[in-house]
């Protein structure tokens, strides 16, 4: 198996189809003092990333919101010669610039490096944060200072925000990449792919196996619909089969997560003849199990949370009901939904437990399943409510 690379935009760096994404090997979410991470956790860390450079994956991508990663990355990524490698980091937006810059100082040191070459500004999701980012002295202006200074070669920004505000954060053209979540099950963003594309930018995919459907432990159905590929490879070759994407995020959590990826990489050049059976397949049972007018117009005219009474997060509870009712994707559709209502800005909205006492006629005004859309709601609670789930990063 040969990596394969792919231009990263106007930054010009090769970037392997697959990054090493940081968030799921390190020891805590909380900053810790080096000597409270065990031994094993480090010696695991150490060896996910030298099996990732080993197979060519030289991007490895972490934050100052994954607590303890950056520290423990910093003990193994001067090892490698420093050309060798593609370093991203992420520091939260914030309006005071001043903390920006010293969350940034903390980072650098504690990966150990002169320098990074892509950093991100971590969760531009409203337009408060845009705002925060790109005004004049905010986190961009910083960014800028350290590029000058040579500690930062190359500026971007990730996203769970909305598409139209990820595509205005994109036509400020101050950003030289885009980290957004986009796959099989989700292809809501593709308006913010050709807006990056048109700007020439990196386009990085957040989380294609576990927020694209927790595919690392596929319902049966799932597994059968995708055959003769796993539902994990699959989805990867979908996501590469589109030159406008140049590299997808594996949060590997040890040495043997990249294993099944790296199957996609040696069938890209007959993605073309491998997808289209497997797509129709997938249509055609969303389709017999949802009827055609609901699969093919569920999303028409849906409201946003904040225009929902209640708060309501609709369109993402019909397209997890949608995902559990076709593919049995259950166990994905509770991960997700019973994280509404207490994930802020990173997936805003609320649950459909309280949906009997609203009133959505008005904000369901340019809905064609207007009628039906109260009742599907809560099937969709009775379906998939449960636990409160948080983010990892409030765990």
């Amino acid at each position: 198996m040969t990596m394969q690379y792919r231009r990263f935009g106007r930054t010009e760096l090769q970037m392997p189809v697959f990054s090493c994404g940081g968030m799921r090997y390190q020891f805590k979410w909380q900053d810790v003092p080096e000597w409270q991470i065990p031994k094993d956790n480090q010696q695991n860390l150490e060896a996910t990333i030298r099996r990732a450079v080993e197979v060519g994956i030289n991007h490895i991508e972490t934050a100052r919101g994954y607590g303890t990663s950056e520290v423990q990355l910093g003990r193994i990524l001067p090892t490698f010669p420093r050309e060798r490698l593609i370093v991203q980091t992420k520091i939260s937006p914030t309006s005071d610039s001043k903390e920006f810059q010293r969350t940034f100082d903390k980072s650098l040191a504690n990966l150990k490096l002169d320098y990074v070459d892509l950093l991100g500004i971590h969760g531009i999701n409203t337009p408060e944060l845009l705002h925060d980012s790109v005004r004049p002295g905010g986190c961009v202006d910083v960014a800028r200072q350290l590029q000058a200074q040579g500690k930062v070669r190359f500026l971007g920004f990730s996203t769970h925000g909305p598409t139209d505000v990820i595509v205005k954060t994109i036509e400020t053209n101050q950003f030289d990449y885009v980290n957004l979540h986009w796959y099989y099950i989700n292809q809501l963003n593709w308006a913010a792919i050709e807006a990056a594309t048109r700007h020439d930018m990196g386009v990085f995919i957040i989380s294609p196996s576990d927020k694209g459907g927790m595919l690392y432990k596929p319902p049966r159905k799932l597994v059968e619909l995708c055959k003769p590929l796993s539902p994990m490879v699959f989805n990867d070759l979908f996501c590469l089969s589109h030159p406008q994407v140049h590299t997808l995020s594996l949060g590997a959590s040890r040495p043997t997560d990249f294993d099944e990826h790296l199957k996609a990489v040696e069938l890209l050049d007959r993605a073309s003849e491998i997808l289209p059976p497997i797509l129709v397949r997938l249509e055609e049972e969303a389709i017999a199990i949802l009827g055609e007018d609901w699969a093919k117009t569920w999303h028409v005219g849906l409201p946003k949370p904040e225009e929902t009474p209640g708060g309501l997060n609709i369109r993402v509870i019909l397209w997890l009901r949608n995902l559990a009712v076709a593919y049995d994707m259950i166990e994905y559709g509770k991960m997700r939904y019973n994280m509404l209502g207490n994930a802020s800005h990173w997936f805003p909205g609320n649950k459909a437990d309280r949906v009997r006492g609203l009133d959505l006629r008005q904000c369901l005004r340019e809905s064609p399943h207007a009628d039906k859309i109260p009742t599907l709601l809560e099937d969709a609670h009775q379906l998939l409510g449960g636990q409160e789930v948080k983010r990892l990063s409030q765990q």
